[in-house]
């Protein structure tokens, strides 16, 4: 398709949903928000009781738009956990109608991981899509007591955690690397504290969660696997509350109130570990001197301006350190920030503009025998996005926009007071990255709905420096240099988007999409597990933009009136320009690291059950996936196909949930799933007295399979006033189990000839215990 059609598609898919509507028609249009908090509501579903057909829903901020003929109306407005509300309408000319929905108290004994509309799962266009509620994740138990968005998403279908002391997650056996990660719209390039044991996201501080595996809608690019979209608290604007918690190795402390009551509201929420301070009572020098511990800090603030317009302003600030007396040290951290206006141009016509700045950062210092050595990487993004939401009548919703993001990445700088080192700056990069976008939404019948969407997409990586060309065996063929924001080479990707669901009866339905994804960053690592000073580079005149198409198709079904559902979905993924490196590729202050790549193909393909109880007493779900991910590379395996870093073929999630009473809630979760491919030797041979091994085939090998059971239960004290306290209990892997981290191999001591394999791990059984408090 030639760039002329595609933008002669996008214009004919606007400007035909822009026509006037025949007869005499009217627009019901407002903001949807929580009464005690002043929050706005995602998902909320506006439905017309005399047509039972015709409904809308709240976007991100809140605002919804329905479009009827003339007539007298009863809109009923309905959210998971809420009051229904209802409202009685002559509509005769446009209304502007703002809800603020109560909460339904705790009566209803419910978990949900949908804070959506109860049968959502089977109407909706969306594929490989799921929305966690922040609110109800704390009942799961985790790692030291600490609820964590991240951690929890490990526990659905299509989602595996890379492992312990690891930071990455494969989605559909995508690498970590192809999970675009974004906080009120600005990416994280590393979403991990402490190696992976707990995510960046501070849960007091974050009000949605949306994972997309498949479908990816229009406006989100840039990644192949999947998407997740977490949108940070607006604070009460109502009154103010303080909350927090006090854990063994973490507290936390939450701030919020109003501005101005009923017209802003800010929220600030802090957190940090304290294992330094426990180095510190130590009678060993060498561990009171040392460091260990992560903090981070959200910040974000609101105010209405008028009936039109909104304004936000939020950041994120965090960081790691870990010290060993005083002679190594690394420390790696994130800061985010986003300033977003909402303008409502009419009743049918909403905008957001965001401007965005994300910058991810690495340090290692080293200090012994008279060195002083350090190393620094950056990746720093500022951007900008464009988006307007058009509601032409009750069967379309149209979305489009544009956003621009430019890149500078620091690869790595050596710096070092020894002349026998000498100091390095790899060359820093810079690129533009930029997308226009258009979907529409529409309802073709009662019971065929679909999304059609396109996005495209240009890189242009730019000057200054040198860059060179090299040929297939990794020799440099051709050097070129380029001045100040010279464009030295330009990707222009086509990126389709399509949903459709087709409804069989009222709780069942079965959907399809596909979608194609364009990643033009990518990050390079040749360790068995990703750590925070793996190396990321963009697309060039020798690296291309990895492409993935995904096909999915799914059967959806609810039964007893929505308490029970049951998805089955399956997908192909066909995979381009994968990135694989040569044996011994070194990839750290490789001023040509380019060379040390090789290219090829990719195929990930599989199958995902998912059955869920969303309500009374006992809650939770089941997830299986079975999959597989191959590739395909010359140069390795003598060409031939074989499993990808993340090819993990079996992975199960079991999740359960009791309310025992008002006061005591206990849970537990499982988790199996097969070990990931790895290169062992498979012989050795002596060289001068020194034992040297011998590799044949990459990934020819699998770790031993992991599996755990954790527990949990949650107690709620007495209420006073309007402090309440809350003791949360876990036991984290509670039957033991010594999952692998590592196998090494050595010669055994005993016998010279005997090569040994040593496992190690990371935990066996660790209890925690956490005080949480609001008031």
């Amino acid at each position: 398709m030639s760039i002329k059609k595609i933008y002669l598609f996008c214009a004919l898919l606007i400007s035909n949903l822009l026509i006037a509507q025949s007869g005499q028609k009217y627009t019901i249009s407002g903001t949807i928000k929580d009464s005690a908090s002043g929050e706005e509501l995602i998902g909320v579903i506006a439905s017309i009781k005399e047509l039972p057909a015709t409904g809308t829903s709240t976007n991100e901020y809140g605002f919804y738009s329905i479009t009827l003929n003339e007539g007298n109306y009863t809109v009923i407005y309905s959210y998971l956990g809420y009051k229904v509300d209802s409202i009685k309408m002559s509509l005769h000319q446009n209304i502007k109608q703002n809800i603020r929905l109560a909460a339904a108290g705790s009566s209803l004994q419910e978990v949900q991981i949908q804070a959506t509309k109860s049968n959502a799962n089977v109407t909706s266009t969306q594929t490989g899509t799921i929305s966690l509620d922040v609110k109800e994740i704390s009942k799961i138990p985790v790692f030291f007591g600490e609820k964590d968005v991240l951690k929890t998403m490990q526990l659905l279908p299509g989602v595996v955690s890379a492992g312990d002391g690891n930071s990455g997650f494969y989605v559909r056996g995508g690498a970590s690397d192809q999970n675009l990660i974004l906080l009120d719209d600005a990416p994280v390039y590393n979403a991990s504290h402490l190696l992976g044991f707990f995510s960046v996201f501070n849960s007091d501080a974050i009000k949605d969660v949306t994972l997309y595996k498949s479908g990816m809608p229009a406006e989100f690019g840039g990644r192949l696997a999947s998407v997740e979209d977490i949108k940070m608290n607006d604070g009460n604007d109502q009154s103010y509350h303080l909350s927090g918690g006090i854990g063994l190795i973490a507290s936390r402390l939450n701030f919020e109130g109003p501005i101005k009551k009923g017209k802003g509201s800010f929220i600030i929420a802090g957190r940090r570990t304290y294992a330094d301070v426990f180095l510190k009572l130590s009678n060993n020098t060498a561990l009171k001197n040392s460091s260990l511990y992560f903090y981070d800090f959200n910040a974000k603030g609101n105010y209405t301006l008028g009936d039109k317009d909104r304004i936000y302003i939020s950041g994120y600030f965090g960081k790691d350190v870990l010290g060993a007396d005083n002679l190594f040290g690394v420390n790696w951290g994130n800061a985010t920030g986003t300033f977003r206006w909402n303008h409502i141009f009419g009743p049918k016509l909403f905008s957001n503009t965001s401007l965005i700045y994300s910058n991810y950062n690495y340090n290692i210092d080293i200090s012994a025998l008279g060195l002083s050595l350090g190393i620094q990487s950056v990746i720093k993004d500022w951007g900008l996005k464009e988006e307007f939401q058009y509601f032409p009548n009750s069967k379309n919703k149209v979305l489009f926009g544009l956003n621009a993001t430019y890149h500078t990445i620091v690869p790595g700088n050596l710096t070092s007071n020894d002349s026998s080192i000498s100091s390095t700056n790899i060359q820093t990069r810079y690129a533009l990255e930029s997308a226009i976008y258009a979907s529409d939404e529409i309802k073709v019948s009662e019971r065929l709905k679909f999304m059609a969407g396109i996005r495209l997409t240009t890189f242009s990586l730019l000057g200054p420096g040198t860059f060179y060309t090299y040929d297939p065996s990794g020799n440099e063929s051709d050097s070129a240099k380029y001045t100040n924001g010279q464009i030295v080479k330009t990707y222009i990707n086509p990126e389709p988007r399509f949903n459709a669901n087709y409804m069989l009866d009222e709780v069942s339905s079965v959907k399809a999409s596909y979608d194609r994804n364009v990643q033009n960053l990518h990050l390079l690592s040749n360790s068995t597990s990703s750590n925070p000073t793996d190396l990321w580079i963009p697309s060039s005149n020798n690296v291309k933009p990895e492409i993935a198409d995904q096909f999915s198709v799914g059967y959806y079904r609810n039964f007893n009136d929505n308490n029970y559902e049951f998805s089955v979905e399956t997908y192909y993924k066909i995979l381009q320009n994968q990135i694989d490196y040569k044996n011994g590729a070194q990839l750290l202050l490789n001023q040509s690291v380019e060379s040390q790549l090789l290219f090829g193909q990719g195929k990930s393909y599989g199958v995902e059950v998912y059955f869920k109880k969303k309500f009374g007493k006992l809650t939770g779900w089941i997830g299986y996936t079975h999959s597989k991910t191959l590739i395909q590379i010359p140069g390795i395996n003598n060409g031939s196909w074989y499993p990808a870093r993340q090819d993990i073929p079996n992975d199960v999630d079991v999740v359960a949930i009791y309310t025992l009473s008002e006061k005591w809630t206990i849970s537990a979760s499982w988790v199996y799933n097969t070990g990931y491919p790895v290169t062992f030797p498979s012989g050795k041979y002596e060289v001068d007295g020194n034992v040297i091994y011998y590799y044949t085939s990459r990934n020819g090998y699998r770790m031993p399979d992991y599996d755990r059971m954790d527990i949990g239960a949650t107690y709620k004290c007495k209420k006073h006033g309007h402090f309440q306290g809350e003791w949360a209990f876990s036991i984290y892997n509670v039957y033991d189990r010594w999952n692998a981290y590592t196998i090494t191999f050595q010669q055994n001591p005993n016998n010279s000839q005997e090569t040994q394999a040593v496992l190690t791990s990371l935990f066996g059984i660790i209890p925690s215990v956490s005080y949480n408090f609001k008031f």
